[in-house]
């Protein structure tokens, strides 16, 4: 038998059809026996495995983009007008409406439009930036916002369709989930060639601009401040960003405009946030004292 407790669990679950409480339970085990002084698994890795324990239990509510942020086309949309929307979004995929989003349509893939401007079979029609986009439309997953996350990662293996909008119970458009944001739910935020460096901070007037994702060390290497918020005589370790830490000293999910103090003086305004996770922070770090 391996000494690997990870290979032995992933052994265990290829090997047979085991149902959740067998794999909740080989997951516990795996994590137990790491934290008893096993090297075998590193701290990304065990926190996976605690993402994974939690994950069976996630519903699309959870984790879903609010309608509101939403990037979605009109099906009567030009090319090109289409491809301006594409670059500005950094998407690779859209959802599509007719007159709006309580009616889609479909979805379009970027790769799909790119076929046509590279002389792919119709490539005559892309000619024309007003040229319609319907004979590139692919058909779009739809889900309750009740539905599991791992049953809908299932589905959307299967379907081989990696978005899906998550639609209430009139009908109406509530959400959306691409399969990036269900795995990351289990391995942490998925960075790409698009997303701004999380490790640097940008002068703002008075104070820094700031990715909420920023490792509380980097935020300490370039400014000096140590953030951890001491409790009696431990530091509190299970926090790493910028952005749980505003959610720490909040005890909850922060609004947008919102501000949050903290113990030392420093304040963190509230950029971006949307119900799942803090984005981005304007942080003002507090005034030295004047020499007397």
């Amino acid at each position: 038998m391996s000494d690997n407790p990870l290979k032995r669990l992933f052994q265990k679950l290829l090997g047979q059809d085991a149902d959740t409480n067998a794999i909740r339970e080989s997951l516990e085990e795996v994590i137990e026996e790491s934290d008893r002084a096993s090297p075998a698994l590193s701290a990304q890795e065990r926190l996976m495995l605690g993402n994974l324990l939690k994950f069976g239990e996630l519903k699309l509510r959870d984790i879903m983009v609010p309608r509101a942020e939403i990037v979605a086309v009109d099906e009567s949309i030009g090319l090109g007008e289409l491809l301006r929307i594409f670059r500005e979004a950094q998407h690779s995929r859209l959802p599509v409406f007719s007159e709006t989003l309580d009616d889609p349509t479909g979805l379009i893939h970027v790769k799909d439009v790119m076929g046509l401007l590279e002389g792919e079979p119709d490539g005559a029609y892309c000619l024309s930036p007003n040229a319609s986009i319907t004979a590139l439309k692919r058909p779009i997953l739809f889900a309750p916002p009740s539905m599991r996350a791992l049953d809908l990662l299932l589905k959307m293996q299967s379907s081989h369709t990696h978005l899906a909008l998550v639609i209430d119970e009139y009908g109406g458009t509530d959400g959306l989930v691409s399969i990036e944001d269900i795995i990351e739910e289990i391995v942490g935020d998925i960075a790409d060639e698009h997303d701004e460096d999380a490790t640097v901070l940008k002068p703002d007037g008075g104070g820094l601009l700031a990715d909420a994702r920023m490792d509380l060390d980097d935020f300490k290497a370039q400014t000096g401040h140590d953030l951890l918020v001491k409790d009696g005589e431990e530091e509190e370790r299970d926090i790493d960003s910028l952005g749980g830490l505003v959610v720490s000293l909040l005890g909850r999910l922060p609004q947008r405009g919102e501000i949050v103090a903290h113990p030392d003086g420093t304040e963190f305004l509230v950029l971006d946030a949307d119900p799942r996770r803090v984005r981005k922070l304007r942080v003002t770090l507090p005034k030295a004292p004047s020499a007397e």
